[in-house]
């Protein structure tokens, strides 16, 4: 079984899968990143928890889905019974270093500035770390991407570059020690800034548009139409996708990056890397714009890499994969024991094998943008699960999807309501309702059930399922918890509901 005491874990913000041109060829320039993916797995079908920044985090290091951490909307803190993977190894003695963008503890986009249990404060550096380094005029520079029209902005002012030098410090100095280090990036993420030669380099440059930009939006949830309804007039013959600070920004991480892996390279050849970004964004596809409730590839689906010794070199993992895999791989990768508390599954065996699927389905949804402002349409319910061919997404306050990615990877002819497919979307639906119930998601109900094609759907109860699902325990931070009914410590988390 694969094990590794040493691993480095890459990200990046609003990075989508096909900007990373081993994914797809598109004209944008990742060499670091395709270099990455020749030395290891790529994994071709990976998806992210929730596409937003703060959600798709918590899943990732904790384990554990947005809806179960508190973690459904941007700054909002998440439960204090949630723990990060960080936390986790270091009672274990491992070195946990976070160096980077965090956006789980409350704060406005750019933090608190303060490190939370688990890494090594000596490291920690989220963003308001960042500007407290800057003078006043300096940081308004930092949120000014117009300012590159006529100004270059050099390495050593940007986020991105002084997070790369705070990571090769710690790989030269701590190499030889068990360690987990977190390099997350800020970049491509907006304002984009980058130095040149990548912030002139895609002035003329437009992105290949998707068959899906010429959506008419027929039979599409009425909130999509609300959210794209600035761009349905639009000629998209005469549409470009252009985006120059966003796609030389694009460049400009893959640069950083390529900086660590040849630190890595350097002093830790031995350790595991992983790299994988938050979400994407949807760049006129449906006629939408930027991310927000609905589960399309184009900010779902993320990049995905792995390598490190054990990993075949070179090779594409086409089963459906997740964020939620994430801390659990970790943990199992350094030998310690996973709480029952985690609802993610190691994919350590598979990522030895690609041909061994540890997901039958993946998970998706999404509650809130950002509870700090309006906009993003608010409250927007949806859950959604991805068995690797089809995809079923319950829009909650809307109308529901389902869409067949093997012969419609544009995701442009909803199946909800063909008869031909009632079988499998039933299926599916079955299989989200049952997810729902055993994360203890706190918005399931009957009316995630009763949907207008669901035939047989149960009659609406008050009670719903008549079961109690408490919390399992959790290695180190809680016991068993205790019956209700007797005080007694639950022998069983999912159960009947005591009468009372």
């Amino acid at each position: 079984m694969l094990k590794n005491r040493k691993i480095v874990l890459i990200m990046t913000d609003s990075q989508r899968w096909d900007m990373v041109s081993c994914y797809r060829e598109t004209g944008l320039q990742t060499p670091n990143l395709d270099r990455l993916a020749a030395e290891g797995v790529r994994c071709e079908r990976a998806y992210t928890t929730q596409p937003v920044c703060q959600p798709a985090r918590a899943g990732i290091f904790t384990g554990q889905y947005p809806h179960s951490v508190n973690g459904w909307t941007n700054s909002y803190g998440i439960s204090d019974t949630a723990h990060s993977v960080g936390e986790r190894l270091s009672l274990d003695g491992v070195h946990t270093a976070y160096i980077g963008k965090w956006h789980l503890d409350g704060g406005d986009y750019f933090g608190l500035g303060k490190c939370p249990k688990g890494w090594d404060p000596a490291y920690w550096y989220d963003m308001k770390c960042y500007l407290e380094e800057l003078t006043e005029e300096e940081r308004v520079m930092s949120r000014q991407a117009s300012l590159m029209k006529t100004m270059d902005f050099s390495r050593d002012f940007l986020y991105g570059h002084r997070v790369t030098n705070r990571a090769v410090d710690f790989l030269e100095k701590y190499h030889e020690d068990d360690f987990l280090l977190v390099v997350s990036y800020d970049e491509p993420h907006g304002p984009s800034l980058c130095p040149p030669p990548y912030s002139k380099m895609y002035q003329d440059f437009c992105f290949p548009k998707s068959e899906n930009v010429w959506d008419t939006m027929e039979g599409k949830p009425e909130h999509q139409k609300v959210w794209g309804a600035r761009n349905m007039g639009l000629d998209k013959d005469a549409v470009e996708l252009r985006s120059p600070w966003l796609f030389g920004c694009n460049s400009y991480v893959d640069e950083e990056i390529g900086r660590v892996m040849d630190a890595v390279d350097r002093y830790a050849p031995d350790a595991i890397v992983l790299y994988t970004s938050d979400h994407g964004g949807m760049m006129m596809s449906h006629n939408l714009y930027a991310k927000g409730p609905c589960t399309y590839d184009e900010i779902t689906r993320i990049p995905f890499i792995v390598k490190g010794p054990g990993i075949p070199k070179g090779a594409v993992d086409h089963n459906p994969v997740s964020h939620i895999n994430i801390t659990p791989t970790i943990l199992e990768l350094m030998g310690a024991k996973l709480p029952p508390v985690l609802e993610g599954k190691s994919m350590a065996a598979e990522l030895e094998n690609p041909e061994i699927r540890t997901n039958d389905y993946v998970f998706i949804e999404f509650g809130r943008y950002d509870v700090d402002h309006d906009g993003f349409g608010g409250f927007q319910p949806l859950r959604a699960v991805f068995d690797g061919r089809y995809k079923l997404t319950v829009n909650l306050l809307t109308s529901d999807e389902l869409y067949d990615l093997e012969t419609d990877p544009g995701e442009m002819v909803n199946l909800i309501d063909d008869p031909a497919h009632a079988a499998i979307r039933d299926k599916l639906h079955d299989v989200l309702l049952e997810q729902m119930n055993c994360t203890r998601d706190p918005f399931r109900g009957y009316y995630w059930e009763r949907r207008p094609w669901r035939k047989d759907a149960s009659d609406a109860t008050w009670d719903y399922t008549l079961m109690t699902r408490q919390r399992e325990e959790d290695i180190r931070f809680e016991d068993r918890q205790l019956d209700y009914s007797t005080g007694l410590t639950m022998k069983e988390a999912s159960r009947e509901k005591a009468k009372v």
